[in-house]
């Protein structure tokens, strides 16, 4: 198959794209590095440094590329930050996705798979939650992601798109390869490693008068592999699908309380991982949990890598292998080519943040 994928540089793309190529797949993968690593991307893929919105360059790397199907993981995805700057959020999320399908629409590519979030659904009023639960996102970030799955519904009876949206949670583990590299961070299992490696004080638990167990929020883990093998099953199942937009929650069905995060971290790392509890946070419900029991009865998909310790062991074991993330991959890349700015992978960035792209493979 010839895969596009788009934020393929990221967390959940590039792992993908690295059990792609594994498995043989054509893949070209369409970033603008603004928040993923050009050094994420395996050899054996190609690499387009370019914006969503760009509607041109993604017709082109489409057409030029031949490409059968499309896995669009691209997004903005701090809910803190869509709530101070929803705007950004709608012209990411929603406008800029709208310009990929109507890319895909130019170019005759029909078949789409949507790394989508559960926050589409909101606070819950039963758990686990089932793909066809009312949907009251609670912040731009979860209403965006709504918002673009409406347009692929709509473009799958205008336009004959063959599509899937993927709902889940909280992404947890690595490979040997790739692994979670945010700045800033604000996922649970990262920030508590970063609490083992000595480079914060505590972690804190929001809250410990909730109705569970112990007392913690709970929440759903899934490990990378196992959303890459998703992923893969459900660009399959586009194959010969008739035009529509199927939706599919991913998820353990049971979750994790926060409290046995931190435990199984303890376990995994041989640390003390301080922790320090602190208010709750305004709209954190109780239980956040999905059921995946349709992906797995019309998906066949069966996650391998379920268990916390397996998750946290793997990122545990990434970071001790790549103590700077992909800053020294990409420092390391940058030495061996000796070249001045503007021979690194794509245009100059007017932001003067923005770290500098090693070499990679530019289709224009």
């Amino acid at each position: 198959m010839r895969i596009l994928v788009v934020g393929g540089a990221g967390y959940v793309g590039s792992t993908s794209v690295e059990a792609f190529v594994e498995d043989g797949h054509h893949v070209v993968v369409y970033d603008n590095l603004t928040s993923g690593h050009a050094a994420a991307v395996v050899d054996g893929a190609k690499l387009v440094v370019g914006d969503i919105s760009d509607g041109a360059l993604l017709d082109l790397v489409l057409r030029e590329q031949r490409i059968d199907a499309v896995l669009h993981c691209a997004a903005r995805s701090l809910v803190g930050e869509s709530m101070a700057d929803p705007g950004l959020y709608y012209r990411t999320n929603v406008s800029g996705g709208v310009a990929l399908l109507e890319a895909m629409r130019s170019a005759g590519t029909s078949r789409l798979v949507y790394s989508s979030t559960a926050a589409v659904y909101g606070e819950p009023r039963r758990v686990p939650i089932a793909e066809g639960d009312r949907t009251e996102p609670i912040s731009p970030y979860g209403a965006t992601k709504l918002a673009f799955e409406g347009a692929m519904r709509w473009f799958a009876a205008a336009h004959g798109f063959r599509a899937i949206s993927l709902r889940y949670f909280n992404v947890a583990g690595a490979t040997e390869r790739n692994g979670e590299d945010h700045r800033p961070e604000t996922h649970l299992a990262p920030l508590v490693l970063r609490v083992a490696a000595g480079e914060a004080n505590h972690v804190q638990i929001f809250g410990q008068d909730y109705p569970t167990p112990d007392g913690t929020c709970i929440r759903d883990f899934l490990h990378v592999r196992d959303l890459a093998s998703a992923h893969m099953l459900a660009l399959e199942a586009t194959d010969d699908a008739e035009p529509s937009l199927e939706v599919y929650n991913l998820g353990s069905a049971a979750g994790f309380s926060v409290r046995e995060v931190v435990e199984a971290a303890r376990r995994v790392t041989g640390r003390a991982i301080p922790a320090r509890v602190v208010k709750r946070r305004l709209g954190d419900p109780p239980v956040l949990v999905a059921s995946s029991r349709r992906a797995r009865r019309e998906l066949g998909w069966q996650p391998k890598h379920s268990t916390l310790d397996e998750m946290l062991s793997d990122a545990w074991n990434w970071r001790a292998s790549h103590p700077g993330g992909y800053r020294d991959r990409e420092a390391a890349a940058i030495e061996v080519d000796g070249q001045a700015g503007g021979e690194a992978g794509g245009p100059e960035s007017s932001d003067p943040g923005q770290r500098p792209r090693p070499s990679a493979t530019v289709v224009a």
